[in-house]
């Protein structure tokens, strides 16, 4: 069914203006970025089957989550996005990247885990292969910087203590944060991913940078280290 079709308050760019953004669902949000469909299937279908398709190979979505991680090689592999919506999605999609790191930098970090922990979601969660990532903060445990440092594959990756040590210095951090995925979606800590923590907190402790915590996630989970006692 074409969009003109439908009853003026099931069309959602009348249901935005009537019922705010809030009453859209994640389709009928994404659809009024796509605007159109295309021959046989209308834009909500369009926009529905983009956020139902599965992650796989790093070219699908699996949700609004995968999709805020969406390359322009995994948009450019979807039938019926043409540059000008690929253009307009990785706008938007950048756009909320960067609202949640400004949020982040404008807040401490210790006094919110739960947005330091959706941060590191929204980066790195959804990504096929393991990566190592660093938050660097200043003294008052602000952010200064995110650095995806280290990439692995599905099982393992290689840190380097003293890659990190020197990233640390160079932002002038007085403190760091740790983020790693597992794209297995188990968010629970290996015995390695204990060693690798003791590990950096005394390659930093040389040069005066604390370690507050070590954040694992994975699609819809997240887990702190430091919570868990285990730092």
């Amino acid at each position: 069914m074409p969009l003109d079709d439908l009853p003026p308050d099931a069309r959602p760019r009348e249901k935005l203006l009537a019922k705010g953004a809030g009453a859209l669902s994640d389709a009928e949000l994404l659809a009024l970025l796509l605007r159109t469909g295309i021959q046989g299937k209308n834009v909500l279908h369009m926009a529905q089957e983009l956020l139902e398709l599965p992650q796989k190979n790093g070219t699908g979505f699996d949700g609004i989550a995968g999709l805020l991680n969406a390359t322009a090689q995994d948009l450019a592999q979807v039938k019926g996005l043409g540059p000008a919506k690929r253009a307009e999605l990785l706008a938007v999609l950048e756009l909320a990247r960067r609202a949640a790191q400004q949020q982040l930098r404008e807040r401490t970090v210790l006094d919110a885990p739960a947005t330091v922990r959706q941060y590191v979601q929204l980066h790195i969660s959804q990504r096929p292969y393991e990566v190592f990532a660093v938050l660097f903060l200043d003294s008052q445990h602000r952010l200064l910087a995110l650095e995806e440092l280290f990439r692995g594959t599905l099982s393992q990756t290689s840190v380097y203590p003293r890659e990190v040590v020197l990233r640390a210095l160079h932002y002038h951090a007085s403190a760091v944060i740790l983020a790693h995925n597992h794209p297995s979606g188990s968010v629970e800590p290996s015995r390695a991913d204990e060693a690798l923590t003791q590990n950096l907190k005394a390659a930093l402790a040389l040069v005066d940078v604390r370690v507050l915590d070590h954040v694992i996630v994975a699609p819809g989970q997240a887990m702190s280290m430091a919570e868990r006692g285990l730092m």
